[in-house]
This record gives structure tokens, sequence and C-alpha cells, in this order.
């Protein structure tokens, strides 16, 4: 497994497909984080930018390899395996990213609450803020999973189903990563900090699942 994952990191390290999704992401946090801003709410905002990021990261894995090598990397592993990889890849790439853009945002905030009266420890606070973008990095990734191939072949339909998917993950209640990000938010109002456990748990239990469809699909379904 271990040369499956460094063959995928190094696919999506000399494709420089990986540059758009984070030219994005640094500008949508260059946007919507100003330095001094409640330490809290800018990681939830930080978190919340991360789950479409970490779903395009997911197809930019599957669909970046070359269809012959592909064939040959399932025939020598196993197409289950070799889909693993790749997904793998991609929730590594994303929970990276986020860990960097997390340690940045806790560095340039203010350690207080929203009416900048209260002081935030800015270490739990950093910590809850990486635990809820892991748990935007799990779900963006099992979105990227539920939302490109095997399950869905056409672009015309994936792109649409991911876009669509990643606005429900964000807004729609009992979403761990909803959770997860207002956990934060509310927190900077009652100026107090809460570790997002529950909604990381979720989190876990939907990539898992998503994981494991896409995985057991590979095996039935060509390229």
């Amino acid at each position: 497994m271990t040369a499956l994952l460094r063959y995928q990191a190094a696919l999506l390290a000399r494709s420089q497909r990986w540059l758009p999704p984070l030219v994005l992401y640094a500008a949508v946090l260059g946007v919507g984080v100003q330095g001094g801003g409640p330490v809290l709410d800018s990681l939830g905002f930080t978190a919340a930018a991360l789950l479409p990021v970490a779903a395009w990261l997911v197809r930019i894995c599957v669909t970046g390899e070359p269809a012959a090598a592909g064939r040959c990397v399932a025939a020598a592993a196993g197409p289950a395996r070799a889909h693993l990889a790749r997904l793998l890849v991609a929730l590594g790439a994303s929970t990276a990213l986020g860990t960097v853009a997390t340690v940045l945002v806790t560095w340039i905030s203010d350690p207080a609450s929203s009416d900048h009266r209260t002081y935030v420890p800015p270490l739990p606070a950093g910590a809850a803020g990486l635990l809820a973008a892991l748990a935007c990095a799990l779900l963006g990734t099992a979105v990227g999973a539920l939302t490109t191939w095997p399950l869905l072949r056409s672009t015309g339909r994936a792109v649409p189903a991911l876009l669509l998917a990643v606005l429900m993950a964000l807004v729609v209640s009992g979403s761990p990563a909803r959770a997860a990000v207002g956990g934060l938010v509310a927190g900077s109002r009652t100026e107090t900090v809460e570790a997002p456990l529950l909604p990381l748990a979720g989190a876990v239990l939907c990539a898992a699942g998503a994981v494991a469809a896409a995985c057991a699909l590979t095996s039935r379904r060509s390229p």
C-alpha cells in the first residue's frame, strides 16, 4: 500500500493540477480572513472553505491518472486498493493544506471573542480549528468519492453533483461540517472553546462509508 500511496502522490505532485484548488483556497482565505479578526470565527471560515477544496482534490486524484496506467496498477494491486490509494492521497493533501492554513490563521488572528472583549487561548482555539478542518476535509473527501468515478462517469453529471453536495454539506442541518464550523462560531460568541469531537466522529463515519462504497464499485466497473 505504501508504494501505491507514493505513486499516487507523485502523480498528483507532477501533474500540477493541485495548483487551481490551492490558489482558490488561498484567495478565499485572503478575502474572508482578516488579520486581527476573532480567532474562532476565522478558524470556522478556514475549515468551511476547505470542504470544496477537498472534494476537488479527490476528483483530481481519481481522474488524473492515464487510463493505461490505471489499468496496469489495478491489475497489479487490485482495483479497490488502487482506488483507495487515490482517495487517501487526496485526503492527505487536503488535510495538510488545512493544517497549514489553520496554523497561519491562528497566528494572525486576535485571540479574543467576537466582541474582542474576552481573551480566547490561541492553543485550544487552534486545536479546535484543526479538528474542524479535519472534519471538513473528511466530509469533502466523502463528497468527492461519491460524485466521481466509479459512481458517476459523466463530467456533465459529476461536477454539478459535486457542487450541490458541497453546498448541502455546508448548510444542511445535521451535517458534521456545519456542526463543526457552527461550534467554532458559536464558541466565539459565547466565549468558550469546545473541540468538535462529535462532528469529527460523524465525518469519519461518512468518509469511511463513502470510500468503502467507491472502492467496492471499482472492482465491478472498468474505467
